[in-house]
C-alpha cells in the first residue's frame, strides 16, 4: 500500500528526506541533555564548582535550542510534504475520475467518489504530517533510550522492558479489532454525503413538497450511523490511553521503588536515577505516541485502500490503443443490431434489443415514446457514454470504440436532459463550446437559440454571473444557454434530449428554423414529448420497451402507427402552431 502511494510524493521528495534526519538530530540533542544534568548532579554540585555547572548548563541550553529548532523545522517540513503529497493524490484521483464512464461513476457513486477526494485524502495527509515525525521520534528515542538505560542498569531495565512487551500487546490486540471499524465508519461517511448531496441538488422539490421533516429523519438516520460507527471505533480507541497510563505509571513506580533502593545500598548515584528516570519517561511516552499513531493508522489504511480503488479501477470506457483515422467529419449516424443493458455482463434486462437505424448527414432524426423506453439510453451510446452491449454505433462509418475519444466527442454537440451550467458568467459557460470563439460567434450563437434578448436584459450582458446550476436563470433560460453552447461548436453531429420542453411553442419553431438555417449540414437527433418538437424531423423513431417499433415521417406514422397516433392525439392538436 505504501509502495503504492509513494510515487505522489513526487516533487515534495526533498521535505520527506530532510524531516527525518532533523528528527533524529532532535533525539540526539535530548538524549544527552539527562546525562549533562546527571553530570551536574553527581559531580558539579557535590563539588560546588559553579564554573562546570554554568558549562553544562550552557551546553544544555545550546542542545536544547538546537533541538526546538530542529523540532520546528521538521514540523515545517512534515506540513510540506503532507501537504504536497495530498495535492499530488487529489490531482491524480481527479484526472483518473475524469476518465471514468457513466457506468464507473454509477458504480462508485459521485457521493462517495467525493468523500475519497476530500475526507480520505485529508486522512492520509494528516497521517503523513504526523508519521515523518512521530513514525522517526519514536523509534530513535525509544531505542536510543533503552540503549543507555541497559547500559546504565541492566538489572532495572527488566522493568522497562516488561512494560514495553505489555503496551506491544495491547496495542496489537487493538488495532485488529479497529480495522473493520474504521472501513465500516469511513461507508457510513459516504452516505452522508450521498444523501446531504441528494436533499441539495432536490431542495426546491424538498420544499415545494413541504419534506423538510421527511428529510430530516432520513439525514438523522444516516447521521446516526456514521455517529454510532465512529463511537465504535473510538470506544475501542480510548480503550489504550488509561491502558498505557497504567502501565506508565505503573512502571514509573517500579523504577523508583528499585532505584531507590539501589541508590540506598550505594549501586547506583542518585543522579543516574535522576536521569534513568528521565530516560524511561522519554521511552514510555514514545511508545504511547507510537501506539496511538499505529491506532489512528488503522483509520488511514481504510483510506488508502479506498482511495488506492479508484486509483486502480479499470475505466469501462478506453481509448482503443491505435485509434482509427477519422474520416472526414460528416455526421452519418449508424446503429447496427445494437442491445444495451447498464450491468453489462450481469443479470439486468435488455434497456435496448436490436436497435438498427441510420441517419444521413444533415438529416435530422427524432426519437419518440413513453418513459423509460430507452430513448435518452440510446443517444448516449454516440458519444460513448456507455458502450453497447452488443451490436456496433457507427459514425461516419467507424465504429465509435475505434475512435480516439476525443476526436468523437469533438464531432458531437449535446444538450442533456439535465440543464448543465457551471458558476462562471454566460460568457464562460458559452466557451465551453467552442474556447477560442470570436464575440461575434458568441452573439450569433445567442440569437440563434433565442438567447441573445435575455442576455443583454441583465446589467451586465454576457458577463452575468451564473450561480452554480444556473439556479439563478429560469429554465426555459437554462436550455437555450445549452442550446447556444452548443451550436457555437458548430458540431457534425447535434444530440437534443428533450432540450425545449421549458420554452413555448413559439420560442421552439424560432430555435428550429435556427438549426435549419445555421447548422444545414448537421446531423440533428432529438428526444422530444411534444410532437410540435420533431413532426418536422426526417425521420422519426418509435421507441416501445427498448425497441423501435415504427419508423417514418410524421404523415407517415400518423397512418399505421397506433403508438405515434395516441401520443398525437393526447396533446389535443398541441402540434398546431
Amino acid at each position: 500500500m505504501i509502495k503504492r502511494l509513494a510515487p505522489y510524493i513526487g516533487q515534495y521528495k526533498k521535505f520527506a528526506v530532510i524531516t527525518p534526519l532533523l528528527m533524529t538530530f532532535e533525539v540526539v540533542c535530548e538524549l544527552i541533555l539527562p546525562r549533562l544534568m546527571a553530570a551536574i548532579v553527581d559531580t558539579g554540585i557535590p563539588a560546588e564548582d559553579v564554573g562546570y555547572i554554568v558549562q553544562k548548563g550552557l551546553i544544555m541550553v545550546l542542545l536544547a535550542l538546537g533541538a526546538m529548532a530542529c523540532g520546528v523545522l521538521a514540523s515545517r517540513f512534515a506540513s510540506r510534504a503532507a501537504r504536497g503529497f495530498a495535492a499530488n493524490l487529489r490531482e491524480h484521483m481527479f484526472h483518473k475520475i475524469q476518465t471514468f464512464s457513466f457506468a464507473d461513476i454509477d458504480r462508485f457513486s459521485s457521493a462517495s467518489l467525493i468523500t475519497r477526494l476530500t475526507n480520505d485524502v485529508y486522512v492520509l495527509d494528516m497521517m503523513l504530517g504526523m508519521g515523518l515525525r512521530i513514525f522517526v521520534r519514536a523509534p530513535v528515542m525509544m531505542l536510543a533510550s533503552l540503549f543507555i538505560v541497559v547500559r546504565m542498569n541492566a538489572h532495572l531495565s527488566l522493568v522497562i522492558l516488561a512494560a514495553i512487551v505489555l503496551l506491544a500487546v495491547a496495542g496489537g490486540l487493538l488495532l485488529r479489532s479497529v480495522n473493520r471499524l474504521f472501513e465500516a465508519m469511513q461507508k457510513r461517511l459516504d452516505d452522508v454525503n450521498d444523501t446531504l448531496q441528494e436533499n441539495l441538488t432536490a431542495i426546491r422539490a424538498v420544499k415545494a413538497f413541504v419534506r423538510e421533516g421527511y428529510e430530516r429523519t432520513k439525514f438523522k438516520k444516516v447521521n446516526d450511523a456514521y455517529t454510532d460507527a465512529g463511537l465504535a471505533a473510538l470506544s475501542r480507541i480510548i480503550l489504550m490511553l488509561p491502558i498505557m497510563t497504567v502501565i506508565l505509571n505503573g512502571t514509573s513506580v517500579a523504577v523508583v521503588w528499585f532505584g531507590g533502593q539501589m541508590v540506598g545500598a550505594g549501586t547506583m548515584p542518585l543522579g543516574d536515577l535522576s536521569s534513568y528516570l528521565t530516560y524511561i519517561t522519554q521511552i514510555l511516552m514514545n511508545v504511547l505516541m507510537l501506539g496511538m499513531l499505529f491506532v489512528q493508522s488503522a483509520r488511514a489504511r481504510a483510506c488508502a485502500e479506498r482511495i488506492i480503488e479508484v486509483l486502480d479501477a479499470d475505466a469501462d470506457i478506453k481509448n482503443p490503443e491505435t485509434p482509427a483515422p477519422a474520416p472526414k467529419a460528416a455526421g452519418r449516424v449508424e446503429f447496427r443490431h445494437v442491445r444495451f443493458k447498464y450491468r453489462a455482463g450481469g443479470s439486468g434486462d435488455d434497456v435496448l434489443e436490436d436497435i438498427n437505424f441510420t441517419v444521413e448527414p444533415g438529416q435530422a432524426a427524432a426519437l419518440v415514446g413513453g418513459t423509460g423506453t430507452g430513448k435518452t439510453s440510446l443517444v448516449h451510446l454516440v458519444p460513448r457514454f456507455y458502450d453497447a452491449t452488443e451490436g456496433a454505433v457507427l459514425v461516419d462509418g467507424v465504429d465509435v470504440r475505434d475512435y480516439d475519444i476525443d476526436t468523437l466527442r469533438s464531432r458531437i454537440g449535446m444538450v442533456l436532459q439535465s440543464n448543465v451550467l457551471f458558476s462562471g458568467t454566460i460568457r464562460e459557460n458559452l466557451l465551453w463550446g467552442k474556447p477560442d470563439a470570436t464575440e461575434e460567434e458568441l452573439v450569433e450563437a445567442a440569437k440563434a437559440a433565442e438567447a441573445y434578448d435575455f442576455i443583454m436584459s441583465f446589467p451586465e450582458g454576457m458577463d452575468t454571473w451564473l450561480e452554480q446550476g444556473g439556479v439563478n436563470v429560469s429554465g426555459g433560460q437554462k436550455q437555450r444557454l445549452c442550446i447556444a453552447r452548443a451550436m457555437l461548436r458548430r458540431p457534425a453531429i447535434l444530440i437534443l434530449d428533450d432540450s425545449t420542453s421549458a420554452v413555448d411553442s413559439a420560442t421552439e419553431a424560432k430555435i428550429r428554423t435556427s438549426f435549419r438555417r445555421d447548422l444545414a449540414g448537421t446531423t440533428v437527433i432529438i428526444i422530444a414529448q411534444r410532437i410540435s418538437s420533431v413532426r418536422y424531423a426526417d425521420k422519426i423513431l418509435v421507441l416501445d420497451d427498448g425497441k423501435i417499433a415504427d419508423a417514418g415521417t410524421h404523415e407517415e406514422l400518423l397512418e399505421r402507427c397506433g403508438i405515434y397516433r395516441e401520443i398525437y392525439e393526447s396533446q389535443q392538436g398541441g402540434v398546431q402552431e
